[in-house]
């Protein structure tokens, strides 16, 4: 008789987290790298856009998450470790998905870097919120003691500090900035697909034994953020290339904090890193095939517009 998901705790070493970190950390700098501060300007001027995309994100998908896990009723690791993908800023993958299914690039990393940038207080606040009206997940909390102080100052050093010191790299080094972005977006993806693959191998024992646990619970979810992103920007009347981009931002979370998280202040929580960890697979998998499609399928180039 197998363990309940609860009680399995995964292995990785504190080197293996530090590794993850620095690999969170580059990513975001490649990220603000195709960031401008001017960028934030255009925005006030067409800012429908960006505040659909940030409601998709930031309030309907936790709420839905919500619904979803009291419908399901996982076992409470599993849906701790639903909300808190939910909780997460968009991932940097997303940014190459809109480039490729024609898509608003520029909204696309907007809403990725403002996302980033208000993680670290909008990701533990809205966990620790979701988590705290299911008794299940509740009593987890409870258990562990999470230090929202802690998780702030985490976020901010991987994700805060990062971001904003590519945008000034690009600001006072615009031709170097030109040579390395593409490098180091391809290097930040490659290395983080592979720490993912990583956390996998290394308990893959428990991978193959709740495969079946947490394959469509993850499939359903990550649906439901695809969908919820789209709605959303078609319900606002955005354009077609604002709605890709705002589907594939919602839709594409950043899983790595996720198990930065969970394995720092959950001791790596079976059920918890098992849905992050596939969630960081799946998003890959799904965001690429939806890109494929739209990527066939060309619209004209709006910018920002709200058209």
């Amino acid at each position: 008789m197998k363990e309940s998901l609860d009680h399995v705790v995964l292995h990785f070493s504190k080197d293996s987290l530090l590794l993850l970190n620095i690999c969170l950390a580059i990513i975001m700098f490649g990220v603000a790298l195709e960031l401008k501060f001017q960028s934030f300007k255009l925005l006030f001027k067409t800012p429908k856009p960006i505040l659909i995309g940030l409601l998709a994100q930031l309030l309907l998908l936790p709420g839905l998450t919500y619904l979803l896990v009291v419908i399901t009723q996982p076992s409470p690791s599993m849906a701790l470790g639903m909300m808190l993908v939910a909780a997460c800023p968009g991932g940097n993958v997303s940014n190459f998905y809109s480039s490729l299914s024609n898509a608003n690039v520029a909204l696309s990393v907007s809403l990725t870097a403002i996302t980033s940038l208000v993680s670290f207080i909008v990701t533990p606040l809205s966990f620790t919120f979701w988590a705290g009206l299911y008794n299940p997940t509740a009593n987890i909390l409870e258990q562990v003691r999470l230090d929202l102080g802690e998780v702030i100052v985490t976020v901010i050093i991987i994700l805060v500090i990062p971001l904003i010191a590519g945008m000034t790299f690009r600001k006072k080094y615009p031709l170097t900035t030109q040579k390395i972005y593409k490098p180091i977006k391809k290097l930040s993806i490659v290395l983080f697909g592979g720490f993912v693959i990583f956390a996998l191998k290394a308990n893959f024992e428990y991978f193959l034994d709740y495969i079946f646990n947490i394959l469509f619970i993850v499939l359903a979810h990550n649906l439901i953020a695809l969908a919820t992103g789209y709605s959303s920007a078609r319900l606002g009347r955005l354009s077609e290339k604002n709605c890709r981009s705002i589907t594939i931002e919602t839709g594409i979370q950043n899983s790595g904090l996720a198990l930065v998280i969970i394995f720092e202040y959950f001791n790596g929580l079976g059920g918890m890193a098992l849905i992050a960890a596939w969630w960081g697979v799946w998003h890959l998998i799904s965001g690429a095939v939806i890109s494929w499609i739209w990527s066939r399928k060309p619209v004209q180039d709006e910018g920002l517009s709200t058209s």
